[in-house]
């Protein structure tokens, strides 16, 4: 049995997708009292090989009630609407997702700034 020079190169590339380590990216979103919501992700450079899992299972083990958190206790941009009111709006923001990327770099600080601010909470 012979093995094409395509699926060599398929089996070649999803090896290599798959084990690329990339950028992560931290994904959340600030929703208000009307349920308006606003997207953001901090893009880091994963120069250590973090794994997902692992950054994943820190942050999920720092969030309330297993889905919020204080985006400047956790060093990261607060995402407010512009029609951000104190007296009806929460000030907390919501974990949506950590993912593999190759989107550029936007983050002020490293990965693993980030991560040891997480564990120091």
């Amino acid at each position: 049995m012979t093995i094409s020079q395509r699926t060599i190169s398929v089996i070649l590339f999803t090896f290599v997708f798959m084990n690329s380590t990339g950028n992560i990216a931290f994904n959340y979103l600030y929703r208000d009292g009307c349920n308006y919501k606003k997207f953001h992700s901090m893009i880091f450079e994963n120069d250590q090989s973090i794994s997902i899992e692992e950054l994943e299972s820190l942050i999920k083990s720092k969030l309330i009630y297993g889905e919020w958190f204080y985006a400047d206790q956790w060093k990261v941009p607060e995402v407010f609407l512009n029609t951000f009111d104190y007296k009806i709006d929460p000030t907390w923001h919501e974990f949506e997702s950590v993912e593999y990327c190759d989107e550029p770099i936007n983050s002020i600080f490293t990965l693993a700034d980030f991560v040891e601010t997480l564990k120091r909470l």
